[in-house]
């Protein structure tokens, strides 16, 4: 693969060396990367430092592209001021970046982690993960989860040869669960960072109770929280499930988007600036808890919501159905076969071959259906079971509030 290069010009040694020297900066001076795989092509250099390349790799993966149309929160609205999934990991990244850069962290490991953290999320958001998982278990007794998908994604489905922190980063990521303080736990090699992932695989809650390795995916994962908290609200008001923001708590953090995210950043540096770990005062630690919490009271629980949802029950059990059928049947001509398996290979083929096919076809079918974006689902599900799915969108021109 390394021939490849060929086509590459590389920094006279000459300015290399002076940029080096000038910028004094370690992480482009020493390759502090760790990898599966040492090969030249994802060395460090002055040019691009180890983990800007692992930003670049993700940023060209085939499934980033599918941010664009995949669910945060308001799955069924025709309303192009409602967030996507596309805007929440600029988010995260912009915000991460933002206490990253006072705190004296790593940019660049900052930015791979928090484009990355998503890339294994299903159609429909966290409803359709918990539908997908479901089913998932039944087949298998593993479980799915977004966040190791998203390594599955860039370590096993395309063989980027990611670093070992980002990829940690991703793992340990988990936005739904909150704590006062995030000490870095040690992580030695790819042997260990694997039975973590035995682990998630086979338990339900997880990555749940997993801290990052790194400062800087610390710094990602409570960025996730605030980036979606304030957000949501927003969001839910445009959406029109609700009127105001009168259902929620004036607290030391406010209870608007711009507040929250600078509030809380403003508490996170002052009790974390010169230390090794991060840390919220016990007052703030209680504002984000009791905004999160009621989140959940009115929004992500709300009537309105749970009842758009419901269809997808029986719509992901047929399609998971059929495609295991087709898969398994080994069906060259069939949709499984033509827009997913063909699909990786075709986008692997400049990197490390993974024999992608050998693996279970439950893990496969799980795969293909958590890279699909909401309007692929839907137009497959129309394709596949020609007669309608059910689903209703909300108008632009809804004029009525769901309170």
């Amino acid at each position: 693969m390394d021939n490849e290069r060929k086509h590459y010009i590389d920094l006279s040694p000459a300015l290399a060396e002076r940029i080096r020297k000038e910028r004094q900066d370690i992480y482009l001076s020493e390759d502090l990367a760790i990898r599966r795989v040492r090969r030249p092509r994802d060395t460090a250099s002055t040019l691009r430092p180890a983990f800007v390349r692992d930003a670049e790799k993700i940023m060209n993966c085939p499934y980033y592209n599918r941010y664009a149309d995949k669910t945060q929160v308001f799955s069924f609205y025709k309303n192009d001021d409602i967030s996507r999934r596309a805007l929440h990991i600029q988010l995260v990244s912009r915000i991460a970046r933002g206490i990253g850069y006072t705190l004296g962290l790593n940019l660049d490991l900052i930015e791979a982690i928090a484009i990355g953290h998503d890339l294994g999320h299903t159609p429909f958001g966290h409803v359709g993960e918990r539908i997908l998982s479901r089913i998932y278990n039944e087949k298998t007794g593993m479980y799915f989860h977004h966040n190791l998908q998203s390594v599955r994604i860039l370590d096993r489905i395309f063989g980027y040869n990611i670093s070992l922190q980002v990829l940690d980063g991703i793992l340990c990521h988990n936005g739904e669960l909150e704590l006062s303080e995030y000490q870095p736990r040690p992580l030695k090699d790819f042997a260990e960072f694997d039975e973590m992932l035995d682990f998630c695989h086979q338990n339900k809650e997880g990555s749940a109770h997993f801290v990052p390795a790194t400062l800087e995916g610390c710094v990602v994962r409570l960025s996730d929280i605030l980036a979606y908290i304030g957000k949501d609200r927003q969001d839910a008001i445009k959406a029109k499930l609700l009127s105001d923001d009168s259902c929620f708590s004036e607290t030391v953090v406010g209870k608007f988007n711009a507040a929250i995210i600078h509030n809380l950043t403003v508490n996170l540096i002052e009790n974390s600036y010169g230390k090794d770990y991060l840390s919220l005062s016990p007052e703030y630690f209680e504002a984000l808890r009791l905004a999160k919490k009621e989140n959940y009271e009115h929004i992500y629980m709300h009537e309105a919501q749970m009842e758009a949802y419901s269809p997808l029950n029986d719509m992901f059990e047929n399609v998971y159905q059929r495609l295991y059928e087709d898969l398994t049947s080994k069906k060259s001509d069939s949709v499984i076969h033509r827009h997913h398996l063909e699909y990786v290979a075709s986008s692997s083929k400049y990197y490390e071959s993974t024999d992608y096919e050998s693996d279970e076809p439950n893990r496969i079918v799980v795969d293909y259906i958590a890279s699909m974006t909401d309007d692929y689902f839907l137009d497959l599900y129309d394709y596949l079971f020609p007669g309608g799915h059910g689903i209703k969108y909300v108008s632009y021109f809804k004029e009525n509030h769901n309170n």
